[in-house]
């Protein structure tokens, strides 16, 4: 018998990226992208297929799919609930996941469409655009119920079936204003499921606080209705508002929360001998896609920092500063016997734990206004070597747009990026498709 899972569908190129005053540079996403997959996550919300500034983005990542870098993450498109959207999404670039989104709650039918669209407008305008998007052999699709969380659930399955009914793949329980508490995501959600048996994605906001705790508590209630669950993430908690439910810590708690990992049973200590990131926990009923490297969380959560600007909160869940400080008199003596007396998993999962080091003599950077000399030390303290001057030439031009296009110094992967897909980097840079 088939066991359920809960899978993670990371939504920081897409939803994080909205976040008011921030947002990320197309070859940033790109490396998130690629992060992303190196950590095992089933899927990324990579973009939107109609917004014409990320037309060259969006089929460079795509061409990287198909070159197998970025694989086997699954690449999905956010577009609205539309004909038209799907009609353009297909004419711009050469998504094959869409995830279709329309609004069911009575207060944004009435509050958005300003009394020219019904419920029952809404049913239409969405069972066509998945009628459409079957037609057109769109691989997965998903539909989503914005603000389902104040959605009376009458309607809500109604939405859901008809959904089913046209050939969507799973349905996006959104959780807009992040109105839902764990009890009320758990019950709708099971209710939902149980009607409808399609996986349920969960997409959950923080304005309340308790982002992680419904996430976990809606992908709970979708197993025990019989049915997988997606988890959308962003990493850090980036996103509109308060933000969305962090992935590091979406990982955690499913690993290691009493309700979740291994029936409730929490994993002993970590041998020495244990390699960096070797998964543990999180085998019971609730298991967690099997694909994640939890070894990769500081590195991922280390680079969306530093690409979006905002520093970790020293408390942040496993990759903080003080995830791992102990001072107290009591806590430091019993952590320094047995560290699972102060500590639920070891920082070493996380990819923590060696010491960093940090430059403090002569540094030569590849930047916007950057010479050949200079450029070349650069790429051979990465040990890249480059078979002729028009090479180096060619890259060197790419490193300078890349540092316009950042505003950033630029990382070591993203410079390693550049030299190895020089093509694809070119078409990230250039806006007008």
């Amino acid at each position: 018998m088939k066991k359920n899972k809960i899978y993670i569908i990371d939504v920081t190129n897409r939803d994080g990226v909205q976040t008011s005053r921030l947002g990320l540079a197309k070859l940033q996403k790109t490396m998130i992208n690629i992060l992303l997959n190196d950590m095992g996550v089933f899927g990324s919300e990579f973009g939107f297929p109609v917004t014409h500034h990320e037309t060259n983005y969006l089929n460079a990542n795509l061409e990287l799919a198909r070159k197998g870098v970025l694989k086997p993450i699954v690449l999905n498109g956010w577009i609205r609930a539309i004909k038209s959207d799907v009609k353009k999404a297909i004419e711009l670039t050469d998504v094959k996941n869409l995830n279709l989104s329309i609004s069911t709650s009575e207060q944004m039918t009435r509050g958005k469409f300003l009394g020219k669209k019904t419920r029952a407008d809404v049913l239409r305008m969405m069972t066509d655009a998945v009628d459409y998007a079957r037609k057109k052999n769109i691989k997965i699709l998903g539909v989503n119920a914005e603000d389902a969380s104040r959605t009376d659930m009458p309607f809500l399955i109604k939405f859901a079936k008809a959904a089913k009914d046209h050939g969507a793949d799973r349905i996006r329980y959104c959780d807009t204003l992040g109105y839902d508490d764990p009890f009320t995501i758990y019950k709708r959600v099971r209710a939902l499921a149980g009607e409808v048996k399609l996986p349920i994605e969960l997409h959950c906001h923080n304005d309340l606080g308790m982002v992680v705790a419904c996430s976990i508590a809606g992908a709970k209630a979708a197993i025990d209705a019989g049915c997988d669950a997606y988890i959308n993430t962003t990493i850090n908690g980036m996103g509109e508002r308060a933000g969305n439910a962090d992935l590091v810590s979406v990982i955690l708690a499913i690993k290691y929360s009493s309700g979740f990992s291994a029936e409730g049973e929490i994993s002993p200590p970590a041998s020495p001998k244990r390699k960096r990131g070797e998964q543990s926990g999180g085998k019971g009923k609730y298991s967690l896609d099997e694909k994640i490297k939890l070894g990769h969380a500081w590195k991922i959560a280390k680079y969306a920092s530093y690409a979006f600007g905002v520093p970790l909160p020293i408390n942040q869940p496993g990759v903080g500063a003080n995830a791992f400080a102990h001072e107290s008199g009591i806590h430091a003596d019993g952590a320094l016997k047995d560290r699972r007396n102060y500590e639920l998993y070891d920082f070493e999962e996380l990819g923590r734990g060696e010491p960093e080091i940090i430059e403090t003599g002569r540094q030569i950077t590849a930047g916007e206004y950057s010479g050949i000399k200079g450029f070349r030390n650069v790429y051979e303290k990465l040990e890249i070597k480059f078979k002729n001057d028009k090479e180096a030439t060619r890259i060197l031009d790419l490193v300078r747009y890349a540092n316009v296009h950042t505003q950033k110094p630029l990382t070591h992967d993203e410079l390693r990026f550049i030299g190895k897909y020089p093509d694809i980097a070119e078409k990230i840079f250039i806006m007008n498709p």
